[in-house]
Formats: C-alpha cells, sequence, structure tokens
C-alpha cells in the first residue's frame, strides 16, 4: 500500500513539474519570437504566426492529462499578460478558452493508443472550435464589438504556420519526453 502511495505521490510530483515547466516555457517562447521578430522587423507577427505558446501547453497536457493540461492552458496566458501585457487584454479570455481547449483535448487523449500526430489534430481541431465557439458567444450572446467573426478566420490563417510548426515539433518532443515521464510515473 505505501508503495503505490509512493508512486502516486512521485506521479502527482512530476506532473506538477511538468505544468510549471510548461508554463514557463508558455511564456518565454513568445517573447522570444517576438524578439527576433522585432530584430526582424516583423514585431509580433511571428508571434501570431508560430503559435509558440500551445506547443507547450498541448505537451503538458500530452504528458499530464487534462486536469494538469487545463491548468497549464489558463495559467499561461494570464502569467505571460501579467509580466508582459500579451496576449493583448481583447485576446486574452481567447486565449484562455482556446489554450484550456488544447489541454483539455490533449490530456483526454494522453493515455489513448492513437498516434500522437493523430492525437494533435483532434487537439488543433477541438481548439480551434473551442476559439471561435467564444468568438460567436462574444459576439452574438454578449454583442461584444473587441472581436468579431471574420477576425476568427484571419487569425486561423495566420496561425497555419505555427500549425505545421506543431505537426514538426511536438511528435518528436511528445515521444522523447514520454520515456523520460514513464519512469517517474
Amino acid at each position: 500500500m505505501s508503495y503505490s502511495l509512493t508512486l502516486k505521490k512521485t506521479a502527482i510530483k512530476t506532473k506538477t513539474l511538468i505544468t510549471a515547466v510548461a508554463i514557463v516555457s508558455a511564456v518565454a517562447l513568445p517573447q522570444l519570437f517576438h524578439f527576433v521578430g522585432i530584430a526582424s522587423g516583423s514585431g509580433a507577427a511571428l508571434g501570431t504566426a508560430f503559435l509558440p505558446m500551445h506547443i507547450p501547453v498541448i505537451l503538458a497536457a500530452l504528458l499530464a492529462g487534462p486536469l494538469f493540461g487545463i491548468i497549464t492552458g489558463v495559467l499561461s496566458p494570464l502569467v505571460s499578460f501579467a509580466i508582459s501585457g500579451m496576449p493583448a487584454a481583447v485576446m486574452l479570455p481567447y486565449m484562455i478558452v482556446e489554450l484550456a481547449g488544447y489541454g483539455l483535448v490533449a490530456g483526454l487523449l494522453y493515455k489513448s493508443k492513437m498516434p500522437v500526430f493523430l492525437k494533435l489534430l483532434a487537439v488543433q481541431i477541438g481548439g480551434r472550435l473551442l476559439r471561435a465557439s467564444a468568438v460567436l458567444f462574444a459576439v452574438y450572446a454578449l454583442d461584444s464589438q473587441m472581436m468579431t467573426v471574420a477576425q476568427t478566420w484571419e487569425v486561423v490563417l495566420a496561425g497555419l504556420p505555427g500549425i505545421l510548426l506543431q505537426w514538426a515539433v511536438i511528435p518528436l518532443l511528445a515521444y522523447r519526453l514520454k520515456g523520460f515521464v514513464k519512469h517517474y510515473r
């Protein structure tokens, strides 16, 4: 019985560590992309195009499950906003919904035997649908003028390079990190 309890404590500590590292990464990566964007003259466009905050959130959920994925998805944009003012206040609620959605969907699939690439596709579709739903709710139910339905499609199209980056990076990182995480479960 105590061996099982020790394993459970170790698993929780590992998942908490994954969440903390993911939140720090989700705050730091966009800053790196924005810095490169400023240095190259493209401004914040690189962050919008490559979606650097999404990668750590998805990875955390794939490695630690839905609860830790949702926590990472909610806290990452909040911490980033508190530290850097990004994402912009207008975008913050939508980012929280989208990233929490990524964390939820990826977390629900974390024990699935499905190939990581298929999990990633499901996560990307689910996260973007949740973001679109949040925008539609804001526009039609709350009569918000801060974001429009057309802007939602612009955000999706602008993020296509980020989706491709996720296809290239997440399966590789998930494979490499999964062995490390299994050792500490």
